[in-house]
């Protein structure tokens, strides 16, 4: 099991642009760095969702970006596409299309998700083929790298580290024999 505490205010505060699902005062915060090409944070994903409906508001789930472009050529333009959706009140409706849609992440695809979701798709255009979200998804690479994020999926529970290796299921039984949930 690799896991090792940072600094809680490295990870945390959550910042005022976070993609936040639950409330402030929730008594566990789990900060996601991932990528949507990836995966290993595909099989994650519903494992989160399970987390989120079992745990309601005692979890607040910080999701951000942290494509491997060096593994994933499309996940940074996924990453763009959900700060595009973002604009227009839609980031989780459009993460979720991109984590259960991960083999049709083409720039096709995201304008047909776009579509689906009734956006502005002149707007979610004009921002995508203009990159207005770079350097937002970058940030958020650059803040996971600071706190030792290598790899995807990295989970920040409560200020503790873990990755891939220390599978969900296993940190919501830890938590549970704790008596947080």
């Amino acid at each position: 099991m690799r896991k090792r505490s940072v600094d809680a205010n490295q990870s945390l505060p959550v910042r005022d642009d976070d993609h936040v699902a639950g409330p402030e005062n929730a008594a566990i915060t789990q900060v996601a760095y991932c990528d949507f090409e990836c995966p290993y944070c595909g099989r994650a994903y519903p494992i989160v969702k399970r987390l989120q409906a079992r745990l309601r508001d005692r979890l607040r789930f910080v999701f951000r970006h942290f494509p491997l472009t060096h593994k994933h050529p499309l996940a940074q333009q996924a990453a763009e596409a959900a700060e595009a959706a973002d604009t227009q009140g839609q980031f989780w409706t459009m993460h979720d299309l991109l984590f259960e849609n991960q083999d049709a992440l083409e720039g096709g695809d995201l304008f047909a998700y776009a579509e689906s979701l009734d956006l502005d798709v002149e707007l979610f255009e004009r921002e995508l083929v203009g990159r207005v979200h770079e350097q937002r998804v970058k940030r958020d690479v650059r803040s996971g790298q600071g706190i030792g994020v290598k790899g995807t999926p990295t989970f920040f529970i409560n200020g503790s580290l873990h990755t891939d290796e220390d599978t969900l299921e296993r940190l919501v039984l830890r938590m549970s024999e704790r008596g947080i949930l």
